[in-house]
This record gives structure tokens, C-alpha cells and sequence, in this order.
């Protein structure tokens, strides 16, 4: 022993806090063994690729434009709901609520427990506090003000569903942690005591109170530092309880794996489908509202049933698309499929039993949005006459 750290062990201490921690030890082992880890990295469903370095550099040019700057946020101010501790503190009539705080981040409350999935309460989905995408719209309520929570659940480690400054200030709870293989890595960083986690591979499952919690597969990615050595886990989850079951997809692109998923755990009394930051730049890692409105129905058997809630999409730009395009195209995508989707405000709570909240609230802070996914195949992409522009405001 030379009483000196190695190379490495003084490159971890330079990495930022923010970047987690990489999967060491048995942690690392157990990824090793896991049948979805080969060649180095986690594998997605069906050999999805990774966005190619030319397609961010194009995305990054297109974001430079400033008519496209304009459209990607709104033209006023996002009327969130102003949650209330009063409104969360009486139970469920039904026996489950769910309340959408903004962006992948959703208050479940299903049978007696309390989820919380993919908390992000920090102003910007980034490793630093001075740059990188910010909020367009305040959180509904204080953290401290959410009451007690059972169990967090994480569907991946990127910044706009995993947050450092929230987890740390959830880790001073006594709340329980399910993330995916390899996850527990950051949180433990962070603060978070190893008999606080449950770390899942795809279909394992653990239990928290009367709830079943099940990793599901997604069709996604990983990597919070510089270099991504994709050795955590990216899921979709579904939670079952004794009367309710609910799916939360995480981020993903639409694979045929949900037909699986439905038959072996659905069906759903909700969904809550990423719909937005979809591009042509990424087509695998990210659904349109189209093909997250097919995936609802996959998961439900086929058919319309439960209810669907729209999620990834209004809180953080993302993406090269109009700000309120995934809530129209959604609410489009819905009425073809004849499927009930509920439309909250951030931070507005319901039951999927009870009356849903349906009103294109969005609208009245959007710019005129172009509707391509109305227009006959084969149709030109620029709109011939000014009545193809939905104008803000107009039903």
C-alpha cells in the first residue's frame, strides 16, 4: 500500500455530483448477469439505435432559429392549478387519484399508498443550476407540501426525470425508492440508504404496502455525465394494487413489446403516456401522440378502455415541435380512437372514475399551431391556406 488514491478513484472524486455515480461492485455484477446486458452497454427491445451525432447537430441548428424558438414555448402564462395540501388530503372517493405535476412527474394515489413517479421539482433538467432546458411553468406545490409519500419510483437517470435536488430533498423522508438496474448507484450518492432501494430489472417485481411494482420494458436510453456508459437501466412501470392498476411508460419509442406488457399485467384503469418531445431526429427513443394513443390501446388489449394521461410534454422544451402541438395532436388522436384522455392542468388532481378534466387549456397561451397529422397522405408539409392554422384560443 502506497497510501496514495489511484487515477481512478481521483477522477471519480472530479465528477460532478450531478453526474451520479457509475454501478460499482455487486451493484455491477448484477448488471453483468442481467439477460438484457450484453456487449458491454443495456440492450433496447427490437435493436433500437441511439440519435446519431449529425441528427443532434442538426436538431441543434433548427434550434437556433427564431420563429422555431417562438413556437416551442408558450405566448403567456401556463395556468397551473394551485394545489393545495387540502386537496390531496381527503382519500379518493374511487380509490385512485392521480394529479400530473408538470412534465413525466404524477402523484398517484391508489389504493391507501401514495406513488410519486419520476419527481422533478428542480428549474432546470440539467447537471447545472445556470444552463440547460428550464421550466416554463412553476411547479404546482412545494415538495415539502406534497404529505407522505410510499414509494418513488424512477423510470431512467436523464435530468428531466431524474433530479438531483429533489431526490436529496426526499431522501431526508423515510419514503422507498424503485428504480431500474443500476439506478441506485445516483441515489445512494445522493443521500439515499441502500435499504431504502429496490432495483429492478425488466420483469422483476417488489412490493411496498398492498402494492406490486413491476419494471417493464421501454424502448429507450440512459447516461447522465459526459460519457454515457449505458449501464443503467431505462423502464416503463406498472403498479397494481388491490383494486387499481396503473402503467407509467417513462420515456420510450413504440415497440410491440406493450401488447406483451397489457396481456400479461393490464388491463389499466390509467395510463401515463410520454407523448411529447418527439422528433424526426430521434424517432426510436421518443412517441408521437399517434403512436403513444396505439401504445394505450396495446397495453389496454386492443380496445378502448381506462383512461389515458398525456405526460412528458409542456413543462421543459424539448424538442422542435409547437409547445401545445402534443396536447392537440393527443386530443385529435383520441376522438379517432374513440379513447377517453384526460387533459389536467399541472398540478390539477382526478379520479379516472370520476368526471374527467377534458379542456384544452393550453390554448389560450399558444401560438398558431399547423396540424400535418389532419392533412391526406401525401398532402404538403406547409399549409396552403391560413385556415390550416388553428388560431390560439379558438375551439
Amino acid at each position: 500500500m502506497t497510501g496514495f488514491p489511484s487515477p481512478s478513484s481521483g477522477l471519480r472524486a472530479l465528477r460532478p455530483e450531478a453526474f451520479g455515480a457509475e454501478p460499482s461492485g455487486e451493484r455491477l455484477a448484477r448488471i453483468h448477469r442481467s439477460p438484457h446486458f450484453a456487449d458491454g452497454v443495456f440492450k433496447n427491445p427490437a435493436g433500437t439505435p441511439r440519435p446519431e451525432g449529425g441528427a443532434m447537430i442538426e436538431f441543434a441548428k433548427a434550434s437556433l432559429r427564431k420563429e422555431d424558438r417562438i413556437r416551442r414555448v408558450p405566448a403567456g402564462t401556463v395556468p397551473v392549478h394551485a394545489t393545495t395540501l387540502a386537496d390531496l388530503a381527503k382519500p379518493p372517493v374511487s380509490g385512485l387519484r392521480v394529479t400530473w405535476m408538470g412534465h413525466s412527474s404524477v402523484l398517484t394515489e391508489i389504493d391507501g399508498r401514495r406513488v410519486l413517479f419520476d419527481p422533478v421539482w428542480g428549474e432546470r433538467c440539467s447537471p447545472f443550476s445556470f444552463a440547460g432546458p428550464k421550466r416554463l411553468h412553476p411547479v404546482p406545490l412545494p415538495l415539502a407540501a406534497l404529505g407522505p409519500v410510499d414509494v418513488v419510483v424512477i423510470s431512467h437517470d436523464h435530468y428531466d426525470h431524474l433530479d438531483m435536488p429533489t431526490i436529496k430533498a426526499l431522501a431526508g423522508t423515510d419514503t422507498l425508492f424503485a428504480v431500474p438496474l443500476g439506478v441506485g448507484g445516483h441515489l445512494e450518492r445522493w443521500g439515499v440508504s441502500a435499504d431504502r432501494l429496490r432495483e429492478l430489472d425488466w420483469h422483476e417485481a417488489t412490493k411496498v404496502g398492498g402494492l406490486t411494482l413491476t419494471a417493464t420494458p421501454a424502448r429507450h436510453f440512459c447516461g447522465r455525465g459526459v460519457r454515457s456508459a449505458q449501464h443503467t437501466l431505462w423502464a416503463s412501470w406498472v403498479v397494481a394494487g388491490e383494486e387499481h392498476r396503473v402503467y407509467h411508460s417513462g420515456d420510450t419509442g413504440y415497440f410491440e413489446g406493450f401488447r406483451d406488457i397489457g396481456a400479461d399485467h393490464g388491463p389499466f384503469d390509467v395510463t401515463m403516456i410520454q407523448i411529447g418531445a418527439y422528433s424526426e431526429f430521434w424517432p426510436d427513443i421518443h412517441m408521437t401522440p399517434e403512436e403513444g394513443m396505439r401504445a394505450h390501446l396495446d397495453l389496454q388489449g386492443g380496445a378502448a378502455h381506462g383512461v389515458l394521461l398525456p405526460i412528458h410534454w409542456g413543462t421543459f422544451n424539448l424538442a422542435a415541435h409547437a409547445w401545445a402541438e402534443p396536447g392537440e395532436w393527443t386530443k385529435d388522436a383520441a376522438e379517432d380512437a374513440g379513447q377517453a384522455v384526460a387533459t389536467p392542468r399541472p398540478g390539477e388532481p382526478f379520479e379516472p372514475a370520476g368526471k374527467l378534466p377534458v379542456d384544452a387549456w393550453w390554448r389560450a397561451v399558444s401560438a398558431p399551431i399547423a396540424r400535418p397529422w389532419r392533412r391526406p397522405k401525401g398532402a404538403t408539409a406547409t399549409p396552403a391556406v391560413k385556415d390550416e392554422l388553428d388560431l390560439a384560443g379558438e375551439v
